[in-house]
C-alpha cells in the first residue's frame, strides 16, 4: 500500500514534481505517481483517486498549471487530504493556477503550497503523516535540525569571508 499518491496533469510537470518524489524517498514514505488530466481523462482520474483511497492511500499531492482543475477534481472525488501544487506556466506564470487551487468552494478544501513548491508539498505531506507515525516524526525533527546546521555553517562561512575583506 502506497501512503502518498502524486498526480500530475501533464508530463511537463514531472521536472518540478521530481522534488516531491526525492523528499518522499528521503523520508522513506511509499508513493505512487500518475499522469492524468482533469479535463482530458476525467474518468481515468476519478477511477485512480477512488482506487488509491480504497487501497488505503492516506494523502494525495496534485500538480496542475493554467486553469488547475486537477487538485479540485481530486478533492471532490475523495475524503483524503489533497495538497495542490500550482505549476508555473502560461502567460500568468502560475498565478492563475495558484488562484484556481487556493480558491476552492466551501466544503472541498485543498491545501495549497506556493507556485512550483513541490518540495514543500512533500514536506507538508510527510508532516501530516507524522500524526500517526512516531518514527517519521523523528525523521522530520532530524531534517529540521540539519537545516539549522546548514544555515549556521553558511552564515559562519559568510562571516569569515566578510572579515577577510575588511
Amino acid at each position: 500500500m502506497n501512503q502518498i499518491g502524486v498526480i500530475m496533469g501533464s508530463d511537463s510537470d514531472y521536472q518540478v514534481m521530481e522534488e516531491t518524489l526525492e523528499i518522499l524517498r528521503q523520508f522513506e514514505v511509499s508513493f505512487e505517481v500518475i499522469i492524468s488530466s482533469a479535463q482530458r481523462t476525467l474518468e481515468r482520474t476519478i477511477n485512480w483517486v477512488k482506487g488509491f483511497e480504497t487501497q488505503g492511500g492516506k494523502l494525495i499531492i496534485a500538480a496542475a498549471g493554467l486553469a488547475a482543475h486537477l487538485p479540485g477534481v481530486v478533492a471532490g472525488a475523495t475524503i483524503l487530504p489533497v495538497i495542490g501544487v500550482p505549476m508555473s506556466s502560461g502567460a500568468l506564470e502560475g498565478i492563475d493556477a495558484l488562484y484556481s487551487i487556493v480558491q476552492m468552494p466551501l466544503g472541498i478544501p485543498v491545501a495549497t503550497v506556493g507556485i512550483g513548491a513541490a518540495r514543500n508539498a512533500a514536506l507538508l505531506a510527510v508532516q501530516i503523516l507524522t500524526i500517526q507515525d512516531r518514527s517519521l516524526r523523528i525523521k522530520v525533527k532530524d531534517y529540521r535540525a540539519q537545516m539549522l546546521q546548514d544555515i549556521e555553517a553558511k552564515d559562519e562561512a559568510l562571516q569569515k569571508q566578510l572579515s577577510e575583506v575588511s
